[in-house]
């Protein structure tokens, strides 16, 4: 199997799904829009939502970015506007069947170098559990979910009834933010994911902790959250104060103070710069880092892991643990 860099945060759109009103019922599902044979836009009605390229299906053109890029291994995850929480849950369910099969798709033709991650009905946990069980049976190796339904954030009692069963059968799971707020002040200069996206991130980390899942479910659950876990490293320090100082408002259910939490997640390296990878990695520890990249989209890193490669303060064993040792501990035994 390949030994050196893991990616554990890349996306996938493939380029065939049928039309998603007729098979999955309701209406207003995302299309998209085919330009060429190499381009295409997501579309949700008549809008614009993001443009994609041959690298979002096709296996070939992704595999000769990762050998440019030095990856050996890519996660290749859903695309969140996928997610569907907010449509009946059977209508979920058919959607990330869809989205799910073709995923497979696109990985079968990568060999061991592509690990496909499942999406689920995350609103309904019995049947979140049951397309689980479905993906990893048909080759799925873990399961990318949003940070939030709706009001409900991740200790939320029907989200950490699936994260019990993920951590019971060993599927990793990777928290992606979606779903960001937006208004006049969020919706220029990409405000929604350059300061919404940090935030909802930080937040629902924040939620496991103080709502207590951390001392819910078993310390088998791995599980990694994407950019960096937004902006909850830097203010690591706050939480605990106010832990300490207000607890009549913030000790929530958790046992300890934030702090003490550290050990039970990952987060990838998507940050950019080196004090922000140093902040990483002096906050949670140099085996809770993964390289990540967000690829194929314009806000991720390329190549993957140069910031890591770059960092002159790791050492050569840390450097190699967030390269590539972190991350094969995150997908277990199954994944590479």
């Amino acid at each position: 199997m390949p030994a050196g860099v893991v990616d554990v945060h890349t996306h996938v759109v493939p380029k065939g799904w049928p039309d998603l009103d007729a098979a999955c019922g309701g209406s207003g599902w995302p299309w998209l829009r085919v330009d060429s044979e190499r381009a295409a836009m997501i579309m949700l009605g008549e809008t614009e939502f993001r443009p994609v390229g041959a690298e979002c299906w096709d296996a070939s053109r992704r595999l000769a970015d990762m050998d440019a890029d030095g990856v050996d291994v890519q996660v290749v995850s859903p695309t969140p506007v996928f997610f569907s929480y907010d449509r009946p849950a059977d209508q979920a369910v058919k959607v990330a069947r869809i989205f799910n099969d073709l995923t497979l798709e696109v990985t079968a033709a990568g060999g061991d170098r592509l690990v496909p991650f499942c999406q689920v009905p995350l609103q309904d946990p019995d049947a979140a559990c049951a397309e689980l069980d479905r993906s990893l049976a048909a080759g799925h190796v873990g399961v990318e979910i949003g940070n939030h339904v709706g009001d409900r954030d991740l200790d939320d009692t029907g989200v950490v009834t699936f994260l019990q069963h993920c951590a019971e059968v060993g599927a990793p799971v990777f928290v992606h933010p979606w779903d960001m707020p937006g208004g006049p002040r969020l919706d220029r200069w990409m405000a929604r994911w350059l300061t919404g996206m940090p935030a909802e991130t930080h937040l629902s980390v924040l939620a496991m902790i103080l709502g207590g899942v951390f001392d819910r479910v078993p310390e088998t659950l791995r599980i990694c959250f994407a950019h960096g876990g937004g902006s909850f490293p830097f203010w690591l320090g706050r939480a605990d104060n106010a832990w300490h100082r207000r607890g009549d408002l913030v000790r929530g259910a958790s046992v300890g103070p934030p702090s003490s939490y550290l050990d039970r997640f990952s987060v990838d390296s998507v940050v950019f710069a080196p004090p922000a990878l140093r902040l990483l990695v002096d906050t949670l520890g140099e085996d809770r880092v993964l390289v990540g990249s967000d690829y194929p989209y314009p806000l991720g890193e390329r190549p993957a892991g140069a910031v890591v490669r770059a960092a002159d303060f790791l050492t050569d064993d840390q450097r190699a643990k967030l390269l590539s040792a972190n991350a094969r501990r995150f997908l277990g035994e199954s994944g590479i």
